[in-house]
């Protein structure tokens, strides 16, 4: 059984090399996308600090579709394009909205949401999968070390599916 570690790592970037270490531990073998993305969404949520909401959407051919997650409900359906999800998903950009007042078309899922950050994840072979979302109820919680850290933990979890495609 895998069980999340508190973190002794003092600095973000620590943090973030310490989750993906136990992303990779956790995901390996697991063949099962549903359940490896419920057992990532956990392990963020409640590794990080000063979160409300941290899941997937995935991509269904058309839209993208609300997947494991942790936190309030939900939007469920989210047009690409649409809000920092569905730009996230049409530009393959990592969306970094330190406000999310101040994001044109932000879709307010949960009142509560400040900030968000929405990393897109793209298979090998171009298509795309989805986007991993995460929301703080604090403004500008998260920042540019951030952004590497998710992006590096996404990355573990695209190559851990990888493995069993």
């Amino acid at each position: 059984m895998f069980e999340i570690k508190s973190s002794s790592a003092g600095s973000k970037r620590e943090l973030y090399a310490e989750l993906a270490e136990q992303a990779r531990g956790m995901l390996a073998g697991e063949p099962s996308l549903i359940a490896n993305a419920a057992n990532f969404s956990a392990l963020v949520f409640n590794s990080l600090p000063d979160l409300n909401w941290a899941g997937f959407y995935l991509y269904d051919g058309t839209e993208l579709v609300v997947g494991p997650f942790q936190g309030k409900p939900a939007c469920i359906r989210i047009a690409l394009g649409r809000g920092v999800c569905g730009t996230a998903a049409q530009t393959r950009q990592t969306q970094l909205v330190r406000d999310v007042h101040s994001f044109d078309g932000h879709i307010a899922c949960d009142a509560a949401s400040q900030s968000e950050i929405v990393v897109p994840l793209v298979k090998a072979d171009g298509s795309l999968l989805g986007v991993w979302d995460v929301d703080s109820p604090s403004i500008a919680r998260f920042d540019d070390e951030d952004r590497a850290g998710m992006e590096a933990l996404c990355e573990v979890f695209m190559q851990e599916l990888a493995r069993h495609s």
